[in-house]
Parts: structure tokens; sequence; C-alpha cells
């Protein structure tokens, strides 16, 4: 049965298309999936699923995958390389798009499963994007999920922002004299993506003497998570990609 937004958005269509549903599916505990994410996984003809490579598994995948039944649904893999040239990223976006543009017309239903929430640094953005682009008259409904930075700070029982507390989220390469801004601005800054400029943000928060309040988690939720409050120890050490650092200003 179809959510409320996708039917009401068919009103006065010519023919039935599917609607296309960007699900979030959390930060790695399946027990952190929400109760529509599981049923929409469960009854969409289409689970569409990214990756950075057509040989590499998908993170998000793994999360649902228990939840997916190959019999009576299809698995659309997606290829989204991690590159920074905007042409080359916009043909793969592009090439996402038709696929999944193919499938609504066909008038099947797509959940594009993106792991924490959709709308925070999530590849559905650009999908979103280009195909309201494209095909301005696709349905969409957008399904939020747990995202890491919540699970983190609640693993870690760090609390994020309280009473006129002020947050910043932002990816860690976003440093040098913006990010020192950024820490000096807010009460709170959770820093993205940290585990290939770790070296560089611990010799800033070190200068700004803002280390004791920093703590770094890795894959938080999941059997490999791991909470590291003494940040130092992690110099020079190759981080995981599925990690960020939580800094917050003490009282």
């Amino acid at each position: 049965m179809r959510d409320k937004a996708c039917l009401e958005g068919n009103e006065g269509a010519g023919s039935p298309s599917g609607c296309l549903y960007g699900v979030g599916v959390g930060p790695g505990d399946p027990d952190l999936l929400t109760v529509k994410a599981v049923r929409l996984l469960q009854q969409v003809p289409v689970v569409v699923v990214p990756r950075k490579t057509s040989r590499d598994e998908s993170y998000a995948y793994s999360i649902i995958s228990h939840l997916v039944d190959k019999g009576r649904q299809e698995v659309l893999p997606l290829v989204f390389p991690m590159k920074k040239e905007l042409d080359q990223l916009r043909s793969y976006w592009r090439e996402a798009c038709e696929a999944i543009h193919q499938r609504l017309d066909e008038g099947k239903d797509c959940a594009f499963i993106t792991e924490g929430d959709p709308l925070l640094y999530g590849t559905f953005i650009y999908v979103y994007e280009m195909l309201k682009d494209l095909h301005p008259e696709i349905r969409v409904e957008i399904v939020p999920g747990i995202s890491s930075v919540t699970a983190a700070a609640a693993r870690a029982q760090v609390p994020l922002v309280s009473g006129d507390g002020r947050l910043a989220i932002l990816p860690a390469t976003y440093e040098g004299e913006k990010l020192r801004e950024t820490l000096r601005d807010f009460d709170t800054v959770v820093l993205m993506k940290v585990h290939s400029v770790f070296d560089q943000v611990l010799d800033i928060l070190e200068e700004m003497g803002l280390v004791e309040g920093a703590v770094f988690v890795k894959r938080c939720t999941t059997p490999g998570q791991e909470i590291i409050r003494d940040i130092r120890t992690l110099r020079g050490r190759r981080l995981d990609y599925l990690s960020l650092l939580i800094v917050r200003k003490r009282a």
C-alpha cells in the first residue's frame, strides 16, 4: 500500500507511475531502522543500492539485506564514485536517474537506500535534485533515518547542544582558518569524513585547547564500534572512513 504523499502526487495523472522513496537506513544497527523504512523496504518492487564502484559492497545494503526478497524484488545497484570532478560525477548521476526513471515509468515504486539520513550528506540528494530537473512530474517521498551524528552522540553519551547552544556539522576537509572560525563560533562541532585529515585537525584542536572536549567515534552502533576519548592516541594512524569527531566546548 502506497503512502499518502505518493498517492496524492498521482492525482490527475493519465497513468499511474511509481513513487520514489528516499529511505534512510540509519548508522548500521538494523534495530535502528524506522518502522516505516522496514515496511517500505519489504514491499517496494525495486530497491536502489548505491555503491562506490561496481565491485564494492554497499554498506547501506548490508544493513537492510535481510529485509529484501530477491525472488520478488529487484535489487538495482548503481555506481556513485568518490570523485571530485563534477562533469564525471554528473554522468554517473544522469545514468542513475534514467535507470530509476525507467522503473518509475513502468509503475514500479523504488526505494533508494542511503546510510544515515537521506538529506544529510546523502548520495540521494544528487539523484533527487537531478531527477526533479529531468522529470519534474515524478513523485517523491523521503523517509528520514537516524544519522551517524545523533547515533554517535548517543553511544558516546555526549550531549550535542542544549538551551541556546549552537551546533555545526561539516566535512573535516573544511579545515584551516575556516575550521578555526567554526570552532570559535559554535558550542559543538561535528566533523564528518575526518579519517583523511585527522592529524591536521588534531593540530588545530591542540592549538585551540579543545582536545579534551573531543570524542572520536568509529562505526557507531555496529560490532566494529570504537569510541576514543583520548584522541591524541590516534595521531599517525590509518582511520576508518566511517568515523567522525565530536568537539564540544566545556562549560
